[in-house]
């Protein structure tokens, strides 16, 4: 049922008062809130007003006991209202909170820290948006910057999802099992993103899940770590004309399809890579690249024992192992085992080393800003 279908006309939230007039005054000359009733007419004990998207009933009838609501304003200019303080204070006991209306993005200043996060540890699986199970893959968010998810929807079939966009700074879709269909604002009809593709959702692009195959997995990072989903009732998609060059807060949507990639030398040496256009499409925020190895002098004992190390300078470095087995090594710390489904960040400025790399061996890496200078050297 819509709410156009609803029984329901109208919902009032209870506010109790101790003197209806001195209320009045502060909720209609303080907040600007509209009297829409009052009664009884002789001596007045319950007054509703509304304004700004809600409505409520002042009633000096209410029990002793009955608690006072906190009610929040946003505003494109707090400063504006009750002479730009932040809390108020009515006469009755009830605290207005005045706030900004879609306040600027907060980027948290990187803590950084060496993390390992592998499969077979068995993180909790947890419940979110739309029935999707969750899995935290940087559980400190590293001060709040950043939040890499592994993402599943166990059984196949329609998606319960809705219209909605996300308040980020940057955010890549990286599927890595099945499929799942997608529709994005402005860039044209649904499409299914398969295994081995990403997408970015540029800031604020509309857009919804559709339909996914059984035991799709997805790669979800977002920056920064807390961010706001809003669901946006009046869109519906596709819509069009498509304008598949449209920025979003300078950024432009894109859709990387493994099938159609070329593999080129990585900065690694053993390894190729594709790169998916995220450094473009993002103006340099981002970069996204999948590196597999193809063996070579990197396959020797004598590579093996004496592997080049290499140390990077950008904020962050997170990679996920989408297939196939590697040990980590990692300057000052334990070398670590690492097989599909395992994800790490080494800090900038720490030496890392990738040995032992099976045939198999694809990564998924995630670099933020996008463009970062690269050191080798070796430990010896």
């Amino acid at each position: 049922m819509t709410a156009a279908d609803s029984p329901i006309q109208t919902a009032e939230i209870i506010v109790p008062s101790s003197d209806i007039r001195d209320d009045l005054a502060f909720f209609t000359k303080t907040l600007s809130l509209r009297l829409e009733q009052i009664y009884p007419a002789d001596d007045p004990a319950v007054a509703v007003l509304s304004g700004h998207g809600v409505r409520l009933r002042l009633d000096s009838r209410c029990p002793a006991d009955t608690p006072c609501p906190r009610l929040c304003l946003q505003a494109d200019d707090p400063a504006a209202i009750a002479d730009g303080e932040q809390t108020i204070t009515a006469p009755n006991g009830m605290v207005i909170e005045i706030a900004q209306h879609n306040p600027p993005l907060h980027m948290p200043q990187t803590q950084h820290r060496y993390v390992v996060r592998r499969l077979v540890d068995q993180a909790p699986w947890v419940i979110g948006r739309a029935g999707m199970h969750y899995r935290d893959l940087i559980p400190d968010r590293l001060g709040g910057s950043i939040i890499a998810s592994h993402i599943r929807i166990p059984d196949g079939g329609p998606v319960p999802d809705m219209v909605h966009y996300h308040t980020v700074g940057f955010q890549l879709i990286f599927c890595i099992a099945g499929w799942v269909d997608l529709v994005y604002e402005d860039q044209g009809p649904e499409f299914r993103l398969h295994a081995g593709d990403c997408v970015i959702q540029p800031p604020e692009i509309r857009h919804r899940v559709l339909f996914a195959s059984d035991n799709i997995e997805v790669i979800e990072i977002g920056v920064p770590a807390e961010h706001v989903t809003t669901i946006d009732h009046e869109m519906t998609l596709p819509n069009g004309p498509a304008n598949p060059d449209r920025l979003f807060q300078g950024q432009r949507f894109i859709h990387h399809q493994q099938a159609q990639a070329d593999w080129h030398p990585w900065r690694i040496p053993g390894f190729v890579h594709r790169d998916t256009g995220i450094l473009d499409a993002t103006n340099g925020v981002a970069n996204v690249q999948v590196a597999k190895w193809q063996g070579g002098e990197a396959q020797s004992p004598e590579f093996a024992s004496h592997a080049t190390h290499a140390t990077h300078d950008c904020d962050i470095l997170f990679h996920f192992v989408i297939s196939g087995t590697m040990r980590l090594e990692v300057d000052g710390q334990d070398p670590s085992a690492l097989s599909a489904g395992d994800a790490f960040v080494v800090p900038p400025g720490t030496a890392a080393a990738f040995c032992e790399c099976s045939d198999d061996l694809e990564l998924m890496e995630v670099a933020l800003p996008g463009a970062f200078a690269t050191n080798l050297h070796d430990p010896a």
